[in-house]
């Protein structure tokens, strides 16, 4: 346990930081004999409400109202989720442990030992919102390979390579990684969460802190603390707490697209008239309306959410504020309707390629995104075909 744990004496604070791997079952057996041992006066998990509830709440998933996620405009958050989700109880499963039950172990011997538990973690929907909005369109188009590549992975680690996750060499090489590969990423996912980990586990109440946090969080976390012991780091997450505004550009970037197509077309009336301009609108028609509906293909959705995403992807492309992937999954979630069985089984079932088929409310996502990636693939290589047309 020696590297991954930490002891502070900072002013008149003792914290304990202990790093873990989420899959690991040594990590749950150190996190119980920490607490035991220690007897703090609080401990601190690196949770958020929704993954509380999602680790002690089992009919959570019960609640799920597929077509208002889709509405609502969270499908992308829902499906990284799962993605990321699925990826560590895949592995977990292979040395016996679910994601995060090192965290579930520290609650409960906290409450056995009437001990109070925080809460620290940023929520989950706000971090993947600020690693998203944080990137330009290539690193985006990195980032959805990397969870693409992770939603379909037949990785296996063993229980000592999960083990050696934690080890600190290991994992100044993963951050390096990272950093070169995704900096935005990291930037949101690890360095501003380590500064809001620290914040709220500095002021937690109570004089001695166990702090239970990834073990990629442990060299961080610790060198925030002593900076705010020092005093030459703000006491406060406002900044880093919420997902910044759009500005005046980001604002009407979304309309730049729909304006081009609907330029060049017009331009075509202009050059031609109406047989050119006519020419260049079923050129897009057919590129941006057939990719969408090859998508839903590819996601073996039903024939309706195919003539859907053929008919839809022109319409969502004109109003940057919906996406033919919810007209794609509100059709299918129609005509497919999930039972309560999908939604008790979907992180199972998301681990493996057959599951992301077999669950419905899994397939819907899988429509909703390979959809939308049609019709975006199909937007991109219209917009050149519309210029060649013109010349």
């Amino acid at each position: 346990m020696n590297q991954t744990l930490k002891h502070l004496t900072l002013n008149d604070k003792e914290i304990i930081l202990l790093g873990t791997a989420h899959i690991s079952k040594e990590s749950i057996d150190d996190v119980e004999q920490c607490i035991h041992d220690e007897q703090p006066d609080c401990v601190c998990v690196e949770l958020d409400e929704q993954r509380y509830k999602a680790l002690t709440d089992e009919k959570q998933w019960q609640e799920l109202d597929i077509i208002e996620v889709l509405k609502s405009g969270k499908g992308f958050l829902l499906l990284a989720n799962l993605v990321l989700a699925a990826f560590q109880k895949r592995i977990g499963a292979d040395v016996g442990v679910k994601p995060g039950d090192e965290m579930k172990a520290a609650i409960t011997a906290a409450k056995e030992l009437s001990i109070k538990t925080e809460l620290v973690d940023r929520p989950i929907h706000i971090t993947l919102k600020r690693a998203w909005a944080k990137n330009n369109l290539w690193g985006k188009s990195k980032l959805l390979a990397t969870l693409l590549s992770s939603a379909f992975s037949t990785e296996k680690l063993s229980a000592d390579e999960i083990e050696a996750l934690k080890d600190k060499s290991e994992m100044d090489s993963m951050m390096a990684e990272m950093a070169e590969y995704l900096p935005q990423v990291k930037e949101a996912l690890i360095d501003e969460r380590d500064r809001y980990l620290a914040t709220k586990i500095w002021n937690a109440a109570g004089k001695k802190t166990v702090a239970v946090l990834g073990a990629g969080h442990l060299e961080g976390t610790a060198a925030y603390l002593e900076k705010l012991q020092s005093g030459t780091a703000p006491n406060d997450v406002t900044d880093i707490a919420d997902v910044p505004p759009k500005s005046g550009l980001s604002k009407i970037s979304g309309w730049i697209l729909p304006a081009l197509i609907v330029l060049l077309i017009a331009a075509g009336f202009v050059k031609g008239g109406v047989a050119v301009s006519s020419a260049l609108l079923v050129r897009w028609l057919l590129w941006n309306g057939s990719l969408a509906a090859l998508g839903t293909l590819l996601a073996l959705g039903h024939p309706l959410s195919i003539i859907t995403g053929f008919l839809g992807a022109p319409l969502a492309t004109l109003n940057p504020f919906i996406g033919v992937g919810l007209f794609t999954g509100i059709v299918q979630a129609w005509v497919r309707k999930p039972q309560v069985a999908d939604m008790e089984h979907l992180t199972t079932d998301v681990t493996s390629i057959k599951g992301w088929y077999k669950n419905k409310i899994a397939h819907i996502l899988l429509i909703f995104f390979l959809s939308s990636l049609g019709g975006a693939i199909g937007n991109f290589i219209a917009v050149p075909a519309l210029v060649s047309g013109l010349l």
